[in-house]
């Protein structure tokens, strides 16, 4: 399992910096307090991020129904399910797709020093051994989850950064009234 989220930039794998604020906005509606929501402007300023930038995750992670998106002047986002049912693999699948990182473009078979098609029955070994990396690395994503990573983040951080973030949260969050609908 993932112990701490800077183990994702010592792989082989480079993640776009959408995952990073994704994980990190689906961390903080964790804390937020049963069916209350997170305005998207609130976490934007919590990671300093620019508002217009981060929509575009929020609606990636909304599309993909790891959170929900409460529409009005009271709204704003929250999990669409609970923390422990939400994996790392999903939020980065949500941001950068599920196509694999590395694509084999086959570029054995181009140059002066290539050969007839036949040659190249077998699958290419620089991709096959992509693949197999590429799957132990989701592997190794899906079992990371949200809730874990709270967890950690409660009991191994700083005590003034969890109270920090968890006064932003108690500030910023958004309580709903009873039977508030959400919009996918």
């Amino acid at each position: 399992m993932i112990k701490d989220i800077h183990e994702l930039e010592i792989s082989t794998m480079k993640l776009g910096e959408g995952v990073e604020a994704a994980i990190h906005c689906a961390a903080m509606l964790a804390g937020v307090e049963g069916a209350a929501t997170m305005p998207g402007a609130a976490m934007a300023e919590a990671f300093g991020l620019s508002p217009s930038y981060l929509l575009k995750h929020l609606n990636a992670l909304t599309a993909s129904s790891i959170l929900e998106s409460v529409p009005g002047p009271s709204g704003g986002y929250r999990l669409a399910r609970p923390a422990e049912h939400i994996t790392l693999l999903d939020i980065v699948l949500a941001v950068e797709g599920r196509e694999p990182a590395f694509r084999c473009g086959e570029i054995r078979q181009r140059g002066p020093a290539r050969l007839d098609a036949s040659v190249y029955v077998k699958p290419c070994g620089i991709n096959v051994a992509m693949l197999k990396a590429e799957r132990a690395f989701r592997a190794a994503l899906a079992e990371a989850r949200l809730s874990d990573i709270v967890a950690d983040y409660m009991s191994d951080a700083d005590p003034r950064s969890v109270a920090a973030n968890c006064a932003f949260v108690e500030r910023h969050q958004r309580p709903q009234k009873s039977g508030s609908t959400s919009q996918a």
